[in-house]
């Protein structure tokens, strides 16, 4: 039995207002700890702790990575937020998609009227090149895999495959 592995990592693009959450979270921690330190009010002491704890939670979610993972017939998904905590997000077979090309090819025009469930896992930039694959008649999958990782899906599935 022949497996093929590939792996790849692609960083997504911070969400500006997931940064601009984080930095006004933290800017309310240290303005309600300021009056809590002038005037002793409890509330603002309580308004601080969530503020920063908030901030925090938020600042976990600003670098996130994806991991894909091609092993025999298969895609896995992972995310990585700050380079520490790994979640595994879904898997996908090979098998059971119904076309997979790239955003802007003339191929998906006809499932382009579809209404199914996006979702994005690439890096979110403008000019990246980006494939959508169709997944069991469902979901509309977007990621940004690399050339041997297409290879090794065209070699699996090629009447389902268009690299164009």
């Amino acid at each position: 039995m022949s497996e093929s592995y590939i792996e790849q990592l692609v960083a997504r693009k911070p969400s500006k207002a997931m940064q601009a959450g984080k930095i006004a979270a933290y800017v309310v921690c240290v303005v309600a700890g300021l009056i809590y330190f002038v005037s002793f009010n409890w509330a603002a002491l309580i308004v601080a702790v969530l503020a920063g704890v908030l901030g925090y939670m938020a600042s976990q979610r600003v670098n996130i990575e994806y991991e894909y993972l091609y092993i025999d017939k298969e895609i896995s998904i992972d995310r990585i937020y700050n380079k520490e905590k790994r979640k595994h997000v879904t898997s996908f077979q090979v098998d059971k998609m119904e076309i997979i090309a790239p955003e802007s090819s003339y191929h998906l025009d006809d499932y382009r009227r579809r209404e199914v469930k996006t979702v994005d896992y690439s890096s979110g930039e403008e000019h990246a090149k980006k494939f959508v694959f169709y997944y069991e008649n469902n979901q509309k999958i977007v990621f940004e895999p690399n050339e041997e990782m297409m290879k090794l899906i065209k070699n699996v599935a090629p009447r389902k495959t268009f690299l164009d």
